[in-house]
């Protein structure tokens, strides 16, 4: 005998922002988050030091992420692979559909020697 349980999954804004962060970390290019500053985030003490904004609205994903890269690397193409990235992750994890993924280039590392 099969028992069928009938019950509703949920996902915490803060699990898609951790999906989301080591989704677009994992991607060569990337060197870390950047602090976002202001906005409503500030007000909720949510994500405002993440680098990772997370909005969802009748069950799909729309994120912005702020990212400091790696000096000397194509800045269009690092963008289009976190996006597709990130996207990718959370469909596969969590199941749900993405919007957008907004990126948000806040600086460039550069190394100590040319700084």
């Amino acid at each position: 005998m099969t028992e069928n349980t009938q019950g509703k999954t949920t996902v915490s804004p803060d699990v898609l922002m951790t999906i989301a962060r080591l989704a677009a970390l994992g991607v060569p290019g990337v060197s870390r988050l950047a602090p976002i500053s202001g906005g409503v985030n500030r007000l909720f003490k949510r994500g405002t030091g993440d680098g990772v904004r997370i909005e969802t609205e009748d069950n799909v994903v729309f994120a912005d992420l702020h990212l400091v890269l790696q000096e000397n690397v194509n800045i269009r193409e690092v963008s289009r692979n976190v996006q597709q990235n990130v996207a990718r992750a959370i469909q596969e994890m969590v199941g749900m559909d993405v919007g957008h993924v907004n990126i948000h280039i806040e600086d460039i590392d550069y190394a100590d020697s040319e700084a």
